[in-house]
């Protein structure tokens, strides 16, 4: 999937819906067994995806991510948002979380996606215990003017990472 970020000219959106993603994970079975994040991030398991994203925001790729989160948030989320500033701020994405109340009219697709350039959709599947399930790339226009549509209006009402409190 790389090469798409390398194809990419102008911008780079990541929809998340999912309230648990990968707890097989060993950063987040770190964290569930109460290992600090700094311990966490300083592994270097972050490296890669924070050099991708630091290369491309470099040549003037907008990197943006909106989170939509049930509440109260699942434990999953609550390892996300503690690990936010190391693992995507950290790599120069913006980051924006919604509560899933605030956004119960925002007609979005049944899963997350990724978009390139507002026109190539890689959807993302995960099973039902959130691990990796696989993808399909789109370029059919009517599913990009729908990420794109769904993308913008969560975008427009969640709140930037630097101002979230996560909910009790």
């Amino acid at each position: 999937m790389t090469d798409l970020f390398e194809q990419t000219e102008r911008s780079v959106t990541h929809l998340e819906l999912r309230d648990t993603y990968g707890t097989s994970h060993p950063d987040f079975q770190d964290w569930a067994d109460e290992v600090p994040i700094a311990d966490i991030s300083g592994r270097g398991r972050l490296d890669a995806w924070n050099s991708l994203a630091r290369f491309h925001v470099a040549r003037g790729v907008v990197f943006r991510r909106a989170r939509v989160i049930s509440v109260p948030p699942s434990d999953y989320i609550r390892f996300e948002h503690a690990i936010t500033p190391c693992s995507n701020l950290a790599g120069g994405e913006q980051i924006r979380w919604l509560e899933r109340p605030k956004a119960r009219d925002v007609p979005v697709p049944p899963c997350d996606f990724w978009q390139f350039d507002d026109h190539l959709v890689c959807w993302v599947y995960q099973s039902g215990h959130g691990e990796k399930a696989g993808y399909d790339l789109s370029e059919d226009a009517a599913e990009a003017k729908l990420c794109s549509a769904a993308f913008e209006a969560v975008w427009e009402r969640a709140t930037d990472h630097q101002e979230f409190v996560l909910p009790a």
